[in-house]
């Protein structure tokens, strides 16, 4: 029995693996108080655990443990699985939620079946991870799969990325990122849904919105699955929910690709919400059985 969470900067979530993923509830997360939070996640362990899973909005270090978790300050640098395993005598194993995304969607979702699984999430900025032969692509530094950096945008819309380079695709690609463009193309202030909305309505502005986004994401994403050999993209986050998206992409990064297919590439996600959980869930069954 594999006991895994899913945590981002507001809340924690659990959930028991036994073959089944049974949800255990939620719990907001501590995120300036190291000592709260590592009492927080050991409160769901019964004894019965074999191991804990992590999914975290954050970078882990394979070699190191070492997390870099921005929005939740308190275990921030910190290496985060000694401390859980000290309270609870548990192993642990804490995993990126975007790796956690791509081996759920690899292994019982949109990828399934799949030998290489590129997963992306357009979220409020962008992600990804990867997975081949069905097992987590980790890479130096644990950034395998992180598509959404690298100075890849020139001229007008490159903007200043929190990573500190400039012209990333996570300025652009996600719904900050989308609501960014609009405002500096339009000078209006509108939100990603809204933004959306109006290019599903027809509205031209809106649609010239969109299509600067497509074309700024399509390039970038075309070459990394050219580089990494993709046989499916599993699209999550927010803006993969709005309808025809994720094919909208799609049609654009195909036609950059050296490979050419007549079906769809990019695909929207099938394990949904609780895609976090069940990759960890995953990884700590890989771990220790």
């Amino acid at each position: 029995m594999i006991l895994a969470f899913d945590i981002g900067g507001s809340r924690i979530r659990a959930a028991v693996w036994d073959g089944t993923l049974r949800p255990l509830g939620e719990v907001a997360t501590p995120a300036g108080d190291k000592a709260a939070f590592v009492a927080a996640v050991a409160g769901f362990v019964t004894g019965q655990e074999r191991g804990i899973a992590i999914s975290i909005a954050g970078v882990v270090d394979p070699a190191t443990g070492v997390g870099k978790v921005a929005n939740i300050p308190a275990i921030d640098g910190l290496a985060l699985g000694p401390e859980v395993q000290a309270a609870t005598g548990l192993p642990v194993r804490v995993l990126n939620d975007a790796d956690c995304f791509a081996l759920a969607e690899a292994r019982a979702g949109a990828g399934r079946g799949h030998g290489t699984v590129l997963g992306v999430i357009l979220g409020s900025g962008v992600g990804g991870g990867l997975v081949i032969g069905g097992r987590l692509v980790k890479g130096a530094g644990g950034y395998a799969g992180e598509w959404g950096h690298g100075p890849v945008i020139r001229g007008e819309f490159a903007f200043a990325c929190g990573c500190g380079q400039v012209g990333c695709v996570d300025t652009v690609g996600g719904a900050r990122g989308l609501e960014r463009l609009h405002r500096k193309r339009t000078a209006e202030l509108l939100g990603a849904e809204a933004i959306i909305a109006g290019w599903m309505a027809g509205e031209a502005e809106a649609g010239e919105t969109m299509a600067l986004w497509r074309e700024l994401v399509a390039g970038p994403l075309a070459m990394v699955v050219n580089v990494v050999g993709a046989d499916v993209v599993p699209v999550g986050g927010g803006l993969s929910r709005a309808l025809g998206l994720v094919g909208y992409l799609d049609e654009a990064v195909r036609v950059r690709l050296l490979r050419k297919t007549s079906g769809p590439l990019l695909v929207p996600a099938a394990c949904g919400a609780d895609a976090g959980l069940l990759g960890a869930a995953m990884a700590g069954v890989a771990e220790w059985g």
